[in-house]
């Protein structure tokens, strides 16, 4: 999970595509097999795969069609979802979620999908329960306890925060985002020195994730290492972009001890 990467503003308009009616002669094809041509069709397995590669906005306007054909489609209310918070339209994506998690209730990736949106509206006490029920029904799976953590923080609740992140950390000892997830919530909490040990461990994985290169370039930052900090920053951002936060880490160095990609986010 990815706290803190930037979310992109884009106004989100759904493409909902429905087939056209077809202009069948009643001779030649019965009205039930007209009816049947007219229906829409979901997309193949094959074209669903595809479509998890595309940009958020593209991806909403696929998944909202497929929502459009099935309402009931799990798969598709899901990645639905995702997609809208993808693009911060939070209210949308938690939408999407519920009616899936309504109307299957003990299904451990709705009741997380609702939980990452919560949180990422900045709703952190809203996860707590969706969080909570999946950690009950799969509490061998470390992503409840992570996102425990971080809905705890939101809330104020740093004891149970902590506390669940090591639990995650316990269940997935070598997982990148777990290590991140703890990491910044040491950051955020003044402690740098174990956010960095954190931080390098997730960053030295193959599979680490975006946010664990570049929230180590930012506590590197923060402590005036500014080469291995740019280094890593160059390693997913854009040029203009890694110019843009290292001037802030230049300006931010000499007091932002605890600072966050939070803060870092506001200043932009």
């Amino acid at each position: 999970m990815c706290r803190m990467s930037a979310l992109a503003a884009t106004a989100l308009v759904p493409v909902l595509v429905l087939a056209a009616p077809a202009l069948a002669k009643p001779a030649a094809k019965p009205p039930v097999a007209a009816a049947a041509a007219e229906a829409p069709r979901k997309a193949s397995p094959a074209d669903r795969a595809m479509a998890q590669r595309l940009d958020p906005l593209a991806r909403a306007a696929f998944w909202a069609r497929e929502v459009d054909t099935d309402p009931m489609d799990a798969e598709a209310g899901l990645a639905l979802s995702q997609a809208l918070r993808g693009l911060g339209r939070y209210d949308e994506a938690i939408a999407s979620a519920q009616r899936v998690q309504l109307a299957r209730p003990n299904d451990v990736e709705a009741l997380l999908e609702l939980a990452r949106a919560q949180i990422g509206k900045g709703q952190g006490f809203y996860a707590i329960a969706p969080a909570r029920q999946a950690q009950t029904l799969a509490p061998g799976d470390w992503r409840p306890a992570s996102l425990l953590g971080v809905a705890y923080e939101q809330a104020g609740r740093d004891d149970e925060a902590l506390a669940a992140h090591r639990q995650a950390l316990a269940l997935a000892p070598d997982n990148p985002s777990a290590q991140t997830n703890l990491a910044l919530f040491y950051a955020n909490h003044g402690e740098t020195a174990e956010a960095e040990t954190l931080l390098r461990a997730a960053a030295a994985r193959p599979d680490a994730p975006m946010a664990a290169r570049q929230n180590l370039a930012l506590i590197l930052g923060l402590q005036g290492r500014f080469a291995e900090a740019e280094k890593l920053a160059r390693q997913d951002l854009p040029p203009e972009t890694v110019e843009n936060n290292m001037a802030w880490l230049r300006a931010a160095a000499g007091g932002a001890t605890g600072r966050s990609w939070d803060s870092l986010k506001s200043a932009q």
